[in-house]
């Protein structure tokens, strides 16, 4: 996955744990559809391995 993609999910994260759900859907949506075939499998993967890091819970 390309650094921008990785970045852009990080802070679509961010924004989301900040009670900005729209903004960080937006920017999640935008990234993930940049992504390329080839990377969609590591997104998928990033995503789920990431969860936590959406909603701020260490469980």
């Amino acid at each position: 996955m390309r650094p921008s993609i990785r970045s852009a999910l990080e802070q679509a994260a961010e924004l989301t744990r900040n009670n900005r759900l729209v903004d960080g859907f937006a920017l999640g949506e935008a990234a993930i559809n940049q992504a390329t075939d080839d990377e969609q499998p590591e997104v998928r993967q990033w995503l789920a391995d990431h969860t936590d890091d959406f909603t701020g819970r260490d469980d």
